[in-house]
């Protein structure tokens, strides 16, 4: 099948399972290659029944030129082996070894090991040998950190490999997204909203667009409007927060103390919109379940624009230091090629070039009427995931204070779309960028309307593998400050 063959949808759009062709394990494969090589990215790549005899693969390809999503839908024979993809496309390295766990065969993979639902006690780790030598780090770390597990070869101080082992707080979201409860879709929301703490909104708005999609109610151009001050104030937060660890990291207290405070302000602002300074009960199918008075939105300006005024001053402090600069520049860097290769997304792959982003590419809600620059730098290194950072910061401020100041009129959700039936046989998917990058939402009917399959992948997903590829001959004392340029979710990983 031809790329040009291939069935495509809009982001947050659904189509019935019918319109997609099954094609066999081979041709699916091939299909799924040919389209890589000619700039398309994989999104998603999962088996639509998991430990089923015959597994049906669906794979799901952004083009970030044409702004639609391809799907490729093969079955495997039972007791076909699926020959993998990684040695020519190793952005879906880790979707094939989390296929392997759902129960396909697959050959030819370079490191098929656990992902998440095996124990990672089991992974076999790789040796180097030599006159090299290993350090083992965590999953019991210090302070208050989620448990992952970093393996280190060394000659010397140099780390010539590091392998990163998750899975240890694997929940099973995606299986109780189906199973909930006698089907409660509040119970979905829920499961949505913990999915990553901080990324409440994000992933709560990814799950209201898919479903959305399957039920047709979009949300209301004033509820759009409150769900995008709700995401880029989610940025803000999360942009200033890490650019104060960053500068704790190299010592510099100065900035690290004022984004400790500014990170909590912009907490506040969110709290402001809607009770919870993590957003929680912010975003529902439909619209959101808050609205914003006139009282508020002015509150919500004036404070917006004092903090403003402080981050300045707090980022201003952080590049005027040489001693800062010197520790950020040309550590832990990855050229454009490592981040296409890998398929990274987010402020990751933008620190080297890559201009993609969801809220252009793949435009959503009042995204596709409101433009956001979108921020990139070149050099790949740590001062580049901090600077595009930076200038997201300028961006979503820039942003909220515009839907701030031209709020539509109007309803902020349509009438009880939690309880909408859903379209038969029909799959959906939902992209939306959260400030670590692309979230990815996909869900798929069954005959009577009911949620058949979900399937959710997070930034970290992808871009974990950065991480490891970046501290390639990097001194192994640099990890810190390299962990927290990417700052992953582990929770968003092992789901």
């Amino acid at each position: 099948m031809k790329r040009q063959d291939l069935p495509t949808i809009r982001n947050a759009q659904a189509t019935p399972c019918a319109r997609l062709p099954t094609l066999s394990g081979a041709r699916f494969r091939d299909t799924v290659l040919r389209a890589i090589e000619g700039g398309s990215r994989v999104s998603a790549l999962l088996t639509l029944a998991p430990d089923a005899a015959s597994p049906t693969l669906l794979a799901v390809l952004a083009d970030d030129l044409a702004g639609h999503l391809a799907l490729v839908q093969g079955r495997l024979e039972p007791g076909e082996a699926f020959r993998a993809m990684t040695p020519h496309a190793p952005e879906v390295h880790l979707f094939e070894r989390e296929l392997a766990e759902s129960g396909v065969r697959v050959e030819g993979h370079p490191h098929l090991e656990p992902v998440r639902a095996s124990p990672p006690a089991a992974t076999r780790f790789v040796t180097l040998g030599g006159d090299g030598h290993e350090v083992a780090v965590g999953p019991v770390h210090a302070g208050i950190i989620e448990p992952g597990h970093f393996r280190f070869q060394c000659l010397g101080e140099d780390v010539l490999q590091l392998e990163i082992a998750l899975g240890y707080q694997h929940r099973g979201v995606e299986r109780a997204m189906v199973s909930s409860p006698h089907g409660d879709p509040r119970r979905r929301v829920h499961y949505a909203e913990t999915l990553a703490g901080d990324t409440t909104i994000g992933h709560g708005t990814a799950h209201a667009l898919v479903m959305e999609a399957l039920a047709a109610t979009p949300a209301p151009p004033r509820g759009q409007a409150i769900r995008g001050i709700g995401l880029e104030l989610e940025r803000l937060a999360n942009h200033v927060g890490d650019l104060g660890a960053l500068a704790n990291d190299v010592a510099f207290l100065p900035t690290a103390s004022y984004c400790g405070r500014l990170r909590g302000d912009f907490l506040n602002l969110t709290a402001l919109v809607c009770g919870s300074r993590f957003g929680r009960g912010l975003v529902r199918p439909g619209g959101v379940g808050f609205d914003l008075d006139a009282v508020r939105r002015d509150e919500l300006l004036d404070r917006l624009r004092a903090t403003r005024a402080d981050l300045r001053s707090a980022i201003d402090l952080l590049w005027s230091a040489s001693s800062v600069l010197g520790r950020f520049q040309e550590t832990g860097r990855l050229t454009r090629a490592d981040a296409d290769q890998l398929g990274l997304v987010g402020p990751a792959a933008r620190a080297t070039g890559a201009e993609r982003d969801v809220r252009k590419d793949f435009a959503f809600d009042l995204y596709r009427f409101v433009h956001v620059p979108t921020a990139n730098w070149h050099t790949g290194d740590v001062f580049a995931r901090a600077y595009v950072r930076q200038l997201e910061i300028e961006h979503a401020l820039a942003y909220v204070e515009d839907q701030l100041l031209t709020l539509p009129a109007g309803p902020t959700r349509v009438a009880a779309p939690l309880d909408a039936p859903l379209a038969r046989d029909h799959l959906a998917v939902a992209l939306v960028e959260g400030w670590r990058g692309e979230l990815v939402h996909l869900a798929v009917t069954d005959a009577d309307g009911r949620l058949a399959r979900y399937k959710v992948v997070d930034p970290s997903f992808h871009n974990w593998q950065g991480l490891a590829h970046a501290l390639r001959d990097q001194a192994i004392s640099d990890f810190p400050l390299c962990n927290k340029s990417f700052n992953l979710s582990y929770a968003g990983h092992d789901l």
